[in-house]
């Protein structure tokens, strides 16, 4: 939902003539899919950060419209909070540079905005959920300016009718509403970007659902929410609750959240689409110009806007991306279950676990997806989310059995092989994946770190429990700039 919308009210036409140009579009992307008109003979990945801004102690920083002025670069735009930042990446193929070129390149980026927000009071914190937010950060003032967050806010609770309701039991238990989706803001997280050929898109999409759970458990780091203990990787539970347009006499009617797993392994990625058109209202019935099918008639390659818009209103934990880059259409992979952070180092060795891993599964003759449950998937998902690296997670021709056990014995030697298969040789993958087997050996994580911390400043020093936090979010901070993976990051 990354596109810039002007403030509206919204008539019952404009939703029937935007229900009838998102099917459009789908017949028209259907067509495409048949004549094997995307883009995919170099195939690119990307990323995407979310960051919180803070002040010098370590608070909430309600200034992204200063710092990004500040910034001055287009890779940078708002999110949802105030206190939110977000950079894309530029797109590269996976081997492009050296094994060093895109962790320097993601560094200079930072350091060079860390630098400009300093200069306006602020900096940059790359974590799940910033440890200092309090509830009283996420009313309506927190909200970007931007109009678009504003009209999404409106229509989310338009359709719901009622206020949010935020539940979670973890160490401690959250119970509380909201009356604005602010409380999403409080999610920051990585987005890896993989191109992929049409006919090889489900086979990605189910790898990447299928080690959903694996990929949370390994890299969560979102422990805290609003001074509470909750889970591993909090983020899950909040970004499923802070966007439910259902109340509960429409979630008990079966009615599909917007914040989505899935419900099936699929064969095309025509199937996620057209499963957008099908089971889910429009929030923003905003029609361009474009006829689909006379642009592709004329031989030119077609926006498909309003499906592409809907599509960015359902918040896919695995998501179908259609774009179109100098007039030519590709299809990408974006994957959304990894919290921000801690380092940039453990970023790149997230990704290259991910990239290698999937490549690995889509590869192999009998399929992991032919031989597990799509619930089992979900299942994994909310238990890495709940547990994160101590988790059990099922895993076919194993059972149930601890993440590291299962990344260890099975799952690191096919991500090398991934790796390997995409030209990645082992100077670069050893380092990267390196990072990933001691996470295991150690069984650290950030979130693990976080909450040890908090814990050792809570016995150790005479504050209360903000001030705990408060500390602990400096330290985490200070540990972040020197890029030492996570796993090695001392408590005292």
């Amino acid at each position: 939902m990354g596109r810039d919308v002007p403030a509206l009210v919204f008539t019952r036409d404009d939703r029937r003539r935007y229900r009838e140009k998102m099917q459009a579009c789908l017949d028209t992307f259907a067509q495409m899919l048949r004549e094997a008109r995307f883009e995919s003979e170099r195939p690119q990945v990307g990323l995407e950060i979310e960051l919180n801004l803070v002040d010098d102690a370590g608070e909430p920083a309600m200034r992204n419209t200063d710092v990004l002025e500040a910034i001055a670069d287009p890779a940078w735009d708002s999110e949802l909070g105030r206190f939110n930042l977000e950079i894309n990446i530029p797109p590269r193929t996976l081997t492009a540079g050296g094994p060093d070129a895109w962790e320097q390149e993601i560094r200079d980026a930072l350091n060079h905005a860390e630098q400009r927000a300093s200069e306006v009071g602020a900096h940059l914190a790359m974590i799940g959920i910033l440890p200092t937010l309090r509830q009283r950060d996420v009313g309506e003032a927190g909200l970007s300016e931007n109009p678009r967050y504003r009209l999404l806010n409106e229509q989310i609770f338009a359709a719901r009718g009622e206020d949010l309701r935020i539940a979670v039991d973890g160490v401690d238990r959250l119970r509380t509403y909201a009356d604005t989706i602010t409380p999403e803001a409080a999610c920051t997280s990585t987005q890896f970007h993989l191109q992929v050929a049409p006919d090889e898109f489900a086979r990605y999409w189910n790898a990447a659902q299928a080690i959903a759970g694996v990929q949370v458990a390994l890299a969560a780091n979102s422990p805290f929410l609003f001074e509470k203990e909750l889970w591993r990787e909090t983020r899950i539970p909040l970004f499923e609750q802070a966007t439910d347009t259902r109340p509960e006499e429409i979630k008990v009617q079966g009615v599909r959240p917007r914040v989505w797993f899935g419900e099936r392994w699929i064969n095309s990625v025509f199937d996620l689409f057209e499963e957008n058109v099908r089971y889910f209202p429009a929030l923003l019935p905003l029609c361009d110009d474009e006829d689909p099918q006379a642009t592709l008639d004329g031989g030119d390659t077609p926006e498909l806007s309003e499906l592409t818009l809907h599509n960015g209103t359902i918040y896919r934990w695995n998501r179908p991306v259609y774009a179109v880059t100098h007039g030519k259409p590709h299809l990408r992979v974006e994957n959304r279950v990894l919290p921000a952070g801690p380092t940039v180092a453990d970023t790149l060795a997230n990704g290259a676990f991910y990239y290698g891993l999937t490549r690995a599964l889509a590869d192999e003759e009998r399929p992991v997806w032919s031989r597990m449950s799509f619930q089992g998937a979900e299942d994994n998902l909310h238990a890495a989310a709940r547990h994160g690296i101590d988790a059990l997670l099922y895993w076919p021709g194993m059972g149930e059995v601890p993440v590291a056990e299962l990344v260890l014995r099975r799952l690191l030697p096919m991500a090398h092989r991934g790796l390997e298969l995409s030209g990645m040789d082992s100077a670069w993958r050893e380092p990267l994946l390196g990072i990933i087997e001691q996470r295991c050996v150690s069984g650290r994580n950030g979130a693990l770190w976080q909450a040890e911390m908090y814990h050792h400043i809570d016995a150790t020093s005479r504050v209360d429990h903000h001030e705990a936090l408060r500390l602990m979010t400096r330290q985490y901070i200070d540990y972040m700039h020197l890029n030492a993976p996570a796993h090695t990051w001392p408590v005292d």
